[in-house]
């Protein structure tokens, strides 16, 4: 080994600075509560905007223990094919074409069924 190199260091992962006379910016510390039961402390600057929600180590929603719960927006309802279907046509009309496809596999041989193509 060269006689310039260090030795019985950790090259990146420790810093050789020491801790005086160094004033840290003020911060606060915000509690948050995750609902399957774990509690989070994250500190922050004094002047930093705090979330209502932060994400728990386990995935779930946290949220700030004496802060204001968000609220809640009412989402959209989920569109089914079906909903779609009948913004297009009637129960009546879709009875008529059930009936009308039905007669038409009724009507031919197994073999061109596979053939048919669909409504």
């Amino acid at each position: 080994m060269a006689d310039g190199a260090l030795r019985g260091t950790r090259l990146g992962t420790s810093s050789f600075e020491t801790d005086e006379n160094v004033v840290l910016a003020p911060r606060q510390t915000i509690v948050y509560d995750c609902p399957a039961g774990h509690v989070l402390t994250v500190p922050m600057a004094a002047e930093a905007e705090v979330p209502a929600e932060w994400e728990c180590h386990c995935g779930a929603t946290a949220l700030q223990r004496d802060g204001v719960r968000p609220e809640v927006k009412a989402g959209k309802p989920t569109r089914t094919h079906w909903d779609m279907l009948l913004e297009r046509r009637s129960i009546e009309e879709l009875e008529i074409l059930l009936a009308e496809r039905l007669e038409i596999m009724r009507g031919r041989p197994a073999s061109f069924s596979d053939q048919l193509k669909s409504a």
